[in-house]
């Protein structure tokens, strides 16, 4: 397995616009800086896998892909995430590939070589958020049996997928867990996001 082809990442970005983007944020900072913030952690998040010398498609939604290219610059590989629950448009990305999203602030180019070099030897590689959730996951040929028919969004999405792997005997390295930035108590670990 040691020459197969090097996984693209896929980050899932939607357009920051105002009100739109990172919404749970919105009661404590209002629309304008919750879009900030998450303009911050995609062009953050594009910046540390482009460190880790991983390619990258950017998964849009929310605007026209003119207007991802006019923020992201015309470098940047874009695809659209298209309709349906998360699950539906997580299993359209093409294997191998290393599934992310944008809400990772302490996320590293180490973690992310750390998953490439994962999926030389195993079939998945996860990276477990820890509020229950996964912030990374890594795979050599196509997985809908794990994005489909899932509860995205609670605590127990990391536990229910471990699952449905361990049921087909998969192999799946573990990442290093991290938070993720979803709710306002979490922005007090971030405190540079907040300017």
């Amino acid at each position: 397995m040691g020459n197969d082809p090097a996984p693209t990442v896929a980050l899932f970005a939607r357009y920051p616009t105002p009100g739109l983007a990172k919404t749970r944020l919105i009661p404590a900072i209002g629309a304008d800086r919750a879009a900030a913030i998450h303009r911050t952690l995609v062009e953050r998040t594009i910046a540390t896998v482009r460190e880790a010398g991983l390619a990258i498609t950017v998964w849009t939604t929310g605007a026209e892909a003119q207007q991802f290219t006019d923020w992201l610059g015309p470098d940047t590989a874009l695809a659209e995430q298209g309709e349906g629950d998360l699950g539906a448009r997580l299993a359209r990305v093409p294997a191998p590939a290393i599934l992310l999203g944008a809400d990772i602030p302490g996320l590293a180019a180490t973690h992310l070589r750390d998953a490439a070099d994962a999926l030389q030897a195993n079939a998945l590689t996860i990276g477990p958020a820890n509020d229950g959730g996964y912030y990374l996951l890594g795979f050599n040929a196509p997985v809908p049996w794990l994005l489909n028919d899932m509860e995205w969004g609670i605590e127990t999405v990391f536990g229910e997928t471990m699952k449905r792997i361990n049921a087909r005997g998969l192999s799946c390295a573990m990442l290093d867990p991290l938070d993720d930035l979803d709710r306002p108590e979490d922005l007090a670990r971030w405190p540079g996001l907040r300017a």
